[in-house]
């Protein structure tokens, strides 16, 4: 996305956080294909069979953000770390509807594309979920680089933006969390 653009999408939220009903409408247009990049990113990571589908996805998380009350957007960086958050939270509630808290019964989502996650290829999204809630109950943080780099798909410096934190800071935090989780998961296959 190119600077003008950003700046559209800050213009935006800046006019949607002070309330003009308008920029619901314009912001749709600036973020849509990079919200569907995202959910097609992260639905392609689950099994083929997935009755959730990118665009689905994309305008139930967009309704989400759109309708927080009293959201004090920041820019860009942060209205994507909150779509990380609204996809990562759709997900798992559509895997728990769907049969997923019967162990082993979880939807899988592979773990790979974002610079070698764990060597397991897929995973419960819910175990996924209870490992992430466990990790941000020792380091918030870390909990919430994956969430950024994972759902997200943000880069380490878009990551470091969000957190206003070093990109060095971010990629030692992803390097203990991918191995963390790694151990997690693997404690948690039948």
């Amino acid at each position: 996305m190119n600077h003008s653009a950003s700046e559209d999408v800050t213009r935006c939220l800046k006019s949607l956080g002070e309330g003009r009903a308008s920029a619901v409408e314009e912001l749709m247009p600036l973020v849509y294909e990079e919200l569907r990049g995202l959910a097609a990113a992260r639905l392609a990571a689950e099994r083929s069979d997935h009755t959730l589908q990118p665009t689905a996805l994309v305008h139930e998380a967009y309704l989400r953000l759109v309708g927080q009350q009293d959201a004090n957007w920041k820019g860009r960086a942060h209205f994507f770390a909150v779509a990380a958050q609204a996809i990562r939270r759709i997900l798992i509630d559509h895997a728990r509807r769907h049969g997923a808290v019967k162990r082993g019964a979880g939807r899988r989502v592979t773990l790979s594309g974002v610079d070698d996650l764990p060597d397991r290829s897929d995973v419960d999204v819910v175990a996924l979920d209870d490992a992430l809630n466990r990790l941000a109950e020792n380091s918030e943080r870390q909990a919430r680089v994956v969430e950024l780099r994972f759902f997200g798909g943000l880069s380490v410096e878009q990551a470091a933006q969000v957190l206003e934190v070093s990109p060095g800071t971010i990629k030692g935090d992803w390097r203990f969390a991918r191995a963390w989780l790694a151990q997690q998961l693997d404690e948690t296959t039948p």
